[in-house]
């Protein structure tokens, strides 16, 4: 499935025009997921007076030594216990170290990343838990170097609810489906093997979709469908949380809750690729450690 042999040469304007593309969607999507993050956060508290205030995003600029940089959105609430939605653009050259785990940098170590990364942690054990992040990565030089798009969402239920999986898997592949009728079953098997906790022999959660080095030469193409799997993320999540944030739960649902959450931050701080590129390559910390959870138990 992934693809590591060299890109399409390209000159110079096209190359920057194409950043500037992806960098201003994965902004715009960020702004969008907000502003619907927010509103149930508001539609919440109306709804029940004594919860406390509505939760709201609070931002973060950094910037990193190397080139580039980000923003942190963090929202704590009633209904999301925490919830991060970063951007960020980053640019520089890999460690010797790294630059071989990389495709197109074999020769340059060039690298230039932007995308949004997302992770929503809830009250609620019935609300599922969620993961999404899409980017685009250039590498090495504009002869030899390698252009894709990646990225993918995940469900993690706590509580699981057959109805809810179903529905968010649906979502992907009616995206996947108006691009290409093997993306839904190559990028789903992708997402379960890579959402695995190899430890543990157990999968994190419920899956969805995942995909990396997609660069067939039609950057319209990958980048209109790179655009859609946020957008239908963007419409499935939101209806999942309102159809479960008002669900009766038990001391006995939150203690397990906790414990699987543990699963979370086992996952993301050994094998997650995200976790992985942003500490070797100077990320922001505290960005690069957004996913995880704000309280959790290993018992």
């Amino acid at each position: 499935m992934a693809k590591h042999t060299p890109s399409q040469p390209i000159d110079q304007a096209l190359y920057l025009d194409r950043q500037t593309q992806a960098e201003e969607w994965f902004r715009s999507l960020r702004d969008a997921i907000c502003a619907a993050f927010e509103a149930i956060e508001q539609d919440y508290v109306a709804q029940h007076p004594n919860a406390g205030p509505a939760g709201r995003f609070e931002q973060t600029p950094w910037q990193r030594d190397g080139g580039g940089g980000g923003v942190m959105s963090v929202m704590r609430g009633q209904v999301f216990e925490k919830v991060g939605v970063n951007i960020s653009t980053v640019n520089g050259e890999f460690s010797e170290a790294f630059r071989g785990q990389i495709p197109g940098t074999e020769k340059t170590p060039h690298f230039w990343a932007s995308g949004i990364s997302l992770v929503a942690h809830m009250q609620n054990p019935y609300v599922p838990a969620v993961h999404m992040n899409t980017r685009y990565l250039n590498t090495g030089s504009l002869s030899e170097g390698k252009r894709w798009f990646g990225g993918g969402a995940d469900l993690t239920p706590i509580k699981w609810q057959d109805e809810d999986v179903a529905d968010f898997h649906a979502s992907m592949k009616t995206c996947c489906d108006a691009y290409h009728p093997n993306y839904y079953p190559e990028y789903r098997a992708w997402c379960d093997e890579y959402f695995t906790l190899k430890h543990r022999n157990e999968k994190r959660g419920a899956g969805g979709i995942f995909y990396d080095y997609l660069d067939e030469g039609d950057f319209a193409n990958e980048f209109a469908f790179t655009q859609d799997v946020g957008r239908a993320f963007l419409d499935i999540y939101p209806k999942l949380v309102r159809r479960r944030m008002d669900t009766a739960f038990t001391p006995e649902d939150r203690e397990f809750q906790l414990i699987r959450r543990g699963r979370y931050v086992e996952f993301n701080l050994l094998y997650d690729r995200g976790t992985i590129f942003g500490l070797n390559t100077g990320g922001n910390v505290e960005a690069i450690l957004m996913s995880m959870p704000p309280e959790v138990r290993w018992p």
